[in-house]
């Protein structure tokens, strides 16, 4: 029996607000997702990555192989367009930061960034100074993130429901508790953009430089802010991948909405945006979550399922459907496969991001014609917006040699992508996936409580 499935869980600080509501709630004002009376917080050993390290179904020498390929330029490179030793070199060049900072205390059972948050450098001992208003210290706050380099800032309130139940070690393949100081009161989210021309070369090496550089980029302005604040006399806890879920506090902090692929789709660079945390006690004012047209476009649009090549996106409404253990359970929502999309990224040896690069609202909007389409997209009209969007083929895949020809085209395409239609043979198709997986848990369900 592997040391994560006996671990018990870390005590939730507050607990109490952390419990699943009695009834249904509504999420961040959305119509689409609400979290049940079965809401049960997430434990990181269930996070696909982690999985890696301990699951027997994921845990082999692919895996292994996978994960030393970002370090080892030459380890999954082959003639194929996008995956030479080039391609890997460029991926991996801004995983060097990242990787330092996880490394850096691997001899205290600690991978900083990814399963814990960034130990504090040198915390300056000083009072709190005084902010005058939460509305002074929120444009101080914000002023600083952006000249720091992020690119959006939001604000929310800290909801231990997003907090991580435990963490895991990989080192010891155990869980470990969460430690959060009880004086967090608030939690800076910070939106860092990802290159539009090279997730275009989705699924590729080349194209996941943009999210090992989204990565490098994050880690070094999460690590300035939380010791300006810091230095202000309050606390500061940066979190990347760690400690708890990015994706609720981007959406409840008012940087986006929820999409069908799973991410929150934001107004000024769509779902092209890492997100990084900050828990402080200093005095801030919420952002209110925002709605401009992405959850009614999901609706009617599939680019994202269609265009997913392990078919891991969910092309059904939403619900509280779940996959597997790598889901979270009790919140209904789009849920996508982590075990599909894991099992993709290993065989092929690199990230795909084929849901950021189809997605109808991944445009630079600095045009006009994209602004339009935005503004289409949010109303009546958003199916009329959708037919022309796809005309314009710019979720087609592009040629990792055409960009290291010139970064600003004209680019060949690699593949062309499908449009936005529902396609009745793919929700078939994993309608009767979802049928088969079923009844194999009732079928082990109904065991269990025989032997019991």
């Amino acid at each position: 029996m592997n040391k994560v499935a006996d671990t018990k869980p870390a005590k939730l600080l507050f607990p109490e607000q952390a419990q699943a509501p009695a009834q249904n709630e509504p999420f961040a004002n959305s119509k689409n997702i609400e979290i049940t009376p079965e809401f049960s917080g997430f434990h990181q050993h269930n996070d696909m990555f982690s999985r890696g390290f301990w699951d027997k179904g994921f845990a082999n020498r692919i895996t292994m192989r996978f994960f030393r390929s970002f370090v080892k330029p030459k380890e999954r490179m082959r003639d194929e367009e996008g995956f030479g030793q080039e391609d890997f070199a460029v991926r991996n060049g801004p995983w060097v930061v990242t990787e330092m900072f996880a490394e850096m205390k691997k001899h205290d059972d600690r991978r900083e960034g990814f399963t814990d948050d960034f130990s504090p450098h040198i915390p300056p001992k000083v009072e709190p100074m005084d902010m005058g208003s939460p509305a002074k210290a929120t444009k101080r706050v914000k002023k600083v993130a952006k000249l720091y380099g992020a690119d959006l800032v939001g604000i929310t309130a800290y909801d231990p429901r997003w907090t991580y139940r435990s963490k895991f070690s990989a080192r010891k393949i155990a869980s470990k508790p969460v430690e959060i100081p009880a004086e967090v009161t608030n939690v800076i989210v910070l939106g860092k953009s990802m290159r539009h021309d090279v997730v275009r070369m989705s699924p590729t090496a080349t194209a996941a430089t943009s999210s090992a550089a989204g990565y490098a980029e994050d880690a070094i302005t999460l690590l300035a802010l939380a010791q300006y604040i810091r230095s202000l006399g309050y606390i500061a806890i940066a979190n990347q991948n760690d400690t708890n879920l990015a994706i609720p506090y981007a959406i409840q902090a008012g940087l986006g909405e929820y999409g069908r692929n799973g991410l929150c789709i934001t107004r000024e660079y769509g779902p092209r945006v890492r997100f990084g945390r900050i828990l402080t006690n200093m005095p801030l004012d919420h952002d209110k979550p925002i709605a401009f047209g992405v959850e009614k476009t999901c609706e009617i649009c599939r680019r994202c399922a269609n265009n997913c090549p392990p078919q891991a996106i969910d092309h059904g409404p939403p619900s509280t459907y779940t996959f597997n253990r790598s889901n979270t359970r009790g919140i209904k929502k789009w849920t996508t496969d982590g075990e599909k999309c894991f099992k993709f990224w290993v065989s092929r040896g690199s990230d795909c991001a084929n849901c950021i690069r189809t997605c109808p609202y991944n445009k630079e909007f600095d045009k006009l014609w994209s602004k339009v389409l935005r503004f289409l997209l949010s109303t009546r009209l958003r199916k009329l917006a959708l037919h022309l969007d796809d005309k314009t083929r710019m979720h087609d895949q592009i040629k990792p040699s055409s960009w290291w020809a010139s970064e600003k085209g004209p680019f060949t395409v690699l593949e062309r992508a499908k449009d936005h239609a529902l396609m009745p043979d793919l929700k078939g198709q994993q309608d009767r996936i979802k049928a088969i997986r079923d009844a194999k848990r009732a079928k082990a369900e109904a065991e269990a409580g025989a032997a019991d």
